[in-house]
């Protein structure tokens, strides 16, 4: 039997299709033109809504075991330290956000852990092997692999391409990645050890307190003693140990910062783009593929793990011949790059403006407002919308969340408490979809659900579900597969 589905490229975008498609018992296959996986950290902000598409999937505790908090940042002028800040002050956690603050993982771990978990559900990537060609037609697509100098050529449903930027699937389908590149600007990223620091900071320095945003940072990275670097280029200088050193003893003078152990290290330069399409018939682009961000404000891979959180489900429905919801995932995502790509470019100009808040992190940055509701929709909580969590309590009186419900493949129906007299609950089809009954404390909770509305009974003993679905009895809440509301009533 052909694979139903072949993702290429294997970064976080990818891992995260194939895992979601993998526990939905669609077959898989992820292949990835590197030789082996990636090493460094690139892009380690994990936003709140990314761990919250970690749980679903079973990696969340691994995520938080390995990853650490934002640092508070030291800043050097002039090799004085003047003061510390944090790009985001931390947020409590709240009833319906349990997870309101970014967190740090480099992005190796974070593939490691995907990976792993991956593999537990029996797919494994395929490094070394890159998509050359393919063709596609009505029922299927023609996929033409090459690993260690030979051929192999392919037939799946579909064809997912989250290779990255430089795009072999984007480019073979000819769709234009609009945007700019600037060379005028190129930074040094990557991971160095810096043991004259200490590890549980962050640092800027800047040699003149009048440009403090020439300047360059060291961040913490958990699980060692590396630090990520960002630093501007000077001139041609070759991207080494040497360099970062130079810049080091310039920027930071009289600190003592005595740089090793390079373990990474790329020029980026200021590259935004988006793809016109991300679908041509059973051909679609997630990720890099499809958008490129610079790296202010943490975005680009979060962006990403959401594409393929939205696509997964999607093409499993469409596997089961059910297409509906796969021809809304260009409209909903490509959208949602855009407003995306808009925020981490003005934080950009920012930073190269030298504005005073170029380090701030607002709440934009968490993608939790994220939304694919219809811009006529008004209303605390439409369809579109993420669906919050909330915590409950089962009749016997042990606490359960709805983000625990929502695990899983299925949508989830919420039905709060019963109609009232003369009010028929509505009717939808429930094969295959989660019912939970929720009653406040106060509505005859010890009662058995009638046969029509049979269903998990749970009790929403502080009212923080109603609250939070701005719901009253009688209320209805269709939860698509990837924790947005579907539908209410």
């Amino acid at each position: 039997m052909s694979d139903q589905v072949v993702v290429t490229g294997a970064g976080p975008t990818g891992l995260t299709l194939a895992l979601d498609l993998a526990r939905r018992g669609v077959s898989v296959r992820i292949v990835d033109r590197a030789a082996a996986p990636f090493a460094g950290s690139r892009g380690d902000g994990i936003q709140p809504r990314t761990l919250e598409v970690f749980e679903d999937l079973g990696v969340l505790d691994a995520v938080l075991a390995a990853g650490r908090e934002l640092p508070i940042m030291r800043a050097y002028l002039g090799g004085t330290l003047v003061g510390e800040r944090r790009m985001a002050e931390p947020v409590a956690p709240t009833p319906d956000v349990p997870y309101p603050n970014a967190w740090v993982l480099g992005q190796s771990d974070t593939e490691a852990i995907l990976r792993n978990r991956l593999a537990e559900l029996g797919v494994t990537v395929e490094f070394g092997t890159a998509v050359t060609d393919f063709t596609q037609d009505d029922t299927g697509v023609t996929v033409t692999l090459h690993r260690d100098g030979h051929a192999e050529t392919i037939r799946t449903d579909y064809l997912v391409g989250a290779d990255g930027g430089a795009s072999t699937v984007r480019k073979r389908l000819g769709i234009t990645f609009a945007g700019t590149t600037d060379d005028t600007l190129e930074m040094l990223l990557g991971d160095v050890r810096a043991d004259t620091l200490d590890h549980d900071y962050g640092y800027w320095f800047a040699a003149d307190p009048d440009r403090p945003m020439d300047g360059f940072s060291l961040s913490p990275l958990p699980g060692g003693r590396l630090f990520q670097f960002a630093a501007p280029r000077p001139g041609d200088r070759e991207p080494d140990l040497r360099t970062l050193q130079d810049l080091a003893d310039r920027h930071a003078p009289g600190v003592g910062v005595e740089l090793t152990e390079l373990r990474w290290i790329t020029v980026w330069r200021p590259n935004i783009r988006l793809a016109d399409r991300f679908r041509v018939g059973r051909v679609l682009l997630a990720g890099d593929a499809a958008h490129v961000h610079p790296p202010t404000g943490g975005q680009g891979l979060n962006t990403g793990v959401q594409d393929a959180y939205n696509l997964g489900w999607k093409l499993a429905a469409a596997l089961r011949g059910d297409p509906g919801p796969l021809d809304t995932f260009e409209a909903e995502r490509r959208g949602v790059a855009a407003r995306v790509l808009g925020l981490s470019t003005e934080l950009l100009d920012k930073m190269v403006d030298g504005a005073e808040d170029a380090l701030d992190r607002g709440p934009e940055t968490r993608q939790l407002g994220i939304t694919y509701r219809s811009p006529t929709d008004h209303g605390p909580l439409v369809a579109g919308d993420r669906a919050p969590d909330a915590p409950l309590h089962d009749p016997a009186g042990r606490p359960i969340r709805l983000f625990e419900l929502f695990r899983g493949p299925r949508a989830t129906l919420l039905r709060f408490a019963a109609p009232g007299p003369g009010e028929p609950a509505p009717k939808i089809s429930t094969d295959g979809v989660r019912v939970i009954d929720i009653h406040r404390p106060d509505s005859g909770t010890g009662r058995t659900p009638s046969s029509d509305r049979a269903g998990e009974s749970l009790i929403d003993t502080d009212g923080h579900a109603f609250d939070a679905y701005a719901a009253h009895p009688g209320s209805q809440v269709l939860i698509r597969p990837d924790g947005h509301l579907a539908r209410r009533w």
